[in-house]
């Protein structure tokens, strides 16, 4: 039976990682964050903060990586650390809603881009859906395509978001930067305001997790994905950064709290018009390699599910030739499709962190089971290990549920129909099982 080209080295791993965490959040989140935390100094914390998040998260998966370098990334650790039905449950949600959300707000954000850089009115979902069905073609020619346009569309964001943070180092404050934006009041107010604020945040920092999914394509997954995974997101962290205090510093609190296009605004007080426009056609380009690397990648979880029998065997199908889950890969781009067409972008955003992080608190409680397993099989430890664990483990854990119950709380509607997604994932998982001819392989037991 043909199986995933281990095509992609450390270079590639590394990328992917960028790839998959930057995307629409930190071109449209800083005036997101800026509408509920008022003050300069409040903004920056609560992007500084979940840069450190995203920081404890890499070390948790850079440790399961080198752990258990199995097909699927997360789906694995899941199938692995617990039972296939808690695996089934986060494919199934991934196809739901995390992913394919993911890549619908990211297809939305670059369409409400175009029509104001090209002066051309197309409707923003039917651009979606065009964006999305190139870049579904384009992985199914191969991983080693699908990653060159991944790794090509990576050094383009890099490139565009550094020049947003030179001209803002140079560009003269706005008129509004001088405003005094309105206060919440009191600390206790502003403290909470910081907390919902965090949700738009960490939607921004997410995605390091989907280069584990990766793994079967990988050379020396082992080595080279916590390597990517550490070094990936501490170079997202230092841009993100940097993008914030140039936003704050041109256009102020008050100015960003005005705007849903703060890059924009940056570049239009240094260059003028016509030169924000030429720089939005990379901000706006830099928002297609998300894409990119969300096709890239999720499907291999798919593929995954199938070869353990907890999907349609279809889907596990790869092509003699190049070797990629082509239905698999299809299948996510018509789900992203799905979603750019019912809801807004707002709706996304809450859907697809309160689901994420239901799993990352899992992720934290799997290196603990991991941990025990291999001590009491006598195994050898990792080769990364979570520096200061356990306390820096159980502090992500504690943090990924305060993020689901904050979510939860203030969007009740999208908490409905996030746990409605994973509740109706266990129905499903059992027809799966129940099919002929269908069962579980020993690895996909969650026995030890």
């Amino acid at each position: 039976m043909a199986k995933l080209a281990r095509r992609l080295g450390a270079f590639d791993a590394g990328l992917i990682v960028m790839g998959g965490i930057i995307g629409t959040g930190i071109f449209r989140n800083p005036s997101v964050v800026a509408q509920s935390v008022h003050a300069g100094w409040a903004i920056m914390a609560v992007w500084i903060a979940g840069g450190v998040v995203a920081l404890l998260g890499a070390f948790v998966f850079a440790e399961l990586a080198a752990r258990r370098p199995s097909d699927g990334g997360l789906y694995a650790y899941m199938r692995e650390a617990f039972h296939p039905v808690v695996a089934f449950m986060y494919g199934w949600t991934l196809l739901l809603a995390s992913q394919s959300g993911g890549m619908a707000a990211a297809a939305l954000t670059f369409a409400g881009y175009f029509e104001p850089l090209t002066g051309l009115s197309v409707n923003p979902t039917l651009l979606a859906f065009i964006v999305l069905a190139v870049f579904t073609i384009v992985n199914c020619l191969g991983v080693r395509q699908g990653s060159n346009v991944q790794n090509a569309f990576m050094v383009l964001k890099i490139a565009a978001i550094a020049g947003l943070i030179g001209v803002g180092l140079f560009a003269h404050p706005t008129a509004a930067a001088a405003a005094t934006a309105p206060s919440l009041g009191s600390s206790l107010t502003l403290f909470g305001a910081m907390a919902v604020s965090m949700i738009a945040v960490l939607f921004a920092y997410s995605g390091w997790q989907t280069s584990s999914f990766m793994t079967g394509e990988l050379k020396n997954p082992t080595r080279t994905l916590p390597l990517g995974m550490l070094w990936g997101v501490c170079g997202v962290i230092a841009l993100y950064v940097l993008v914030n205090v140039v936003c704050l510093r041109v256009l102020g609190p008050a100015g960003l709290m005005h705007t849903d296009a703060p890059a924009s605004e940056v570049l239009r007080a240094f260059m003028g018009a016509r030169g924000a426009q030429i720089i939005a056609a990379l901000i706006a380009l830099s928002t297609l390699g998300f894409l990119s690397n969300q096709i890239l990648t999720s499907p291999r979880v798919y593929h995954a599910m199938a070869e353990d029998g907890l999907f349609f065997r279809q889907i596990a199908w790869l092509h003699p030739k190049t070797r990629v889950p082509v239905i698999a890969i299809a299948l996510q781009g018509a789900f992203a499709v799905a979603i750019t067409f019912l809801k807004g972008y707002a709706q996304i955003l809450n859907y697809v962190i309160g689901i994420d992080y239901v799993f990352f608190a899992l992720a934290a409680i799997a290196l603990f089971v991991f941990r025990a397993r291999d001590r009491r099989a006598g195994a050898q430890s990792a080769g990364f290990c979570v520096p200061l664990h356990p306390v820096t483990t159980a502090l992500f854990f504690v943090i990924t549920v305060a993020v689901v119950l904050t979510t939860y709380v203030s969007s009740p509607q999208g908490a409905a129909w996030s746990l409605g997604a994973l509740v109706s994932a266990i129905p499903i998982y059992y027809l799966f099982l129940a099919r002929p001819s269908q069962g579980l392989p020993e690895q996909a037991s969650g026995n030890p």
